[in-house]
């Protein structure tokens, strides 16, 4: 998925102005690989694992047909990692009943002082309003957080998601979230 530069105020006053980045992935590895290596988040996205290879997947991200992945900042700051990408092109499309051009989206919180703030519930309603307004062909976004990720599934709610189903996945089982276009 690609678009414009997302700049988001009002909600995020307070901490700044949240943007989107292109990830580049050999300024940035060493700030997702600290990120992944961080124990909260390593429990659920499972990539605790060396710079080289953070390095490496982050290249993969880059180099996909379907997914693209981006650095959020708010007031300039990085804070957090996310992919946003075409789920009806994605192998996620083989666990739900998928639509043409569904939006999805994955969102890692970087530093620990960003999380329990209710940002990310923010960040994911301007992300997803983003995505719908960028793709008008695109009717919804999904998103498939581990369900043991209480947190994760709250803000997914608070943001306008919908808890459609729990799903298995080859790596976890996860809560298949979906925001419909609501205009």
């Amino acid at each position: 998925m690609t678009g414009g530069n997302l700049v988001v105020t009002g909600t995020l006053a307070e901490a700044g102005a949240f943007t989107l980045r292109a990830v580049d992935p050999a300024a940035d590895a060493g700030l997702v690989h600290a990120w992944m290596n961080d124990p909260e988040v390593a429990e659920y996205w499972e990539m605790a694992q060396p710079e080289e290879r953070i390095a490496a997947y982050l290249r993969e991200q880059v180099a996909s047909a379907h997914s693209t992945p981006y650095i959020g900042c708010v007031g300039g700051t990085p804070m957090s990692y996310w992919e946003l990408y075409r789920a009806d092109l994605d192998p996620l499309r083989h666990h739900y009943p998928a639509r043409p051009r569904d939006a999805g989206v994955h969102l890692l919180l970087g530093p620990s002082g960003y999380r329990g703030r209710g940002l990310g519930a923010a960040l994911l309603r301007a992300v997803s309003d983003w995505l719908l307004r960028t793709d008008p062909y695109a009717e919804r976004v999904v998103a498939e957080p581990d369900v043991r990720n209480e947190r994760s599934v709250r803000a997914f709610e608070r943001a306008g998601f919908r808890l459609v189903r729990r799903i298995d996945l080859p790596a976890k089982r996860a809560a298949l979230m979906v925001r419909e276009r609501t205009a």
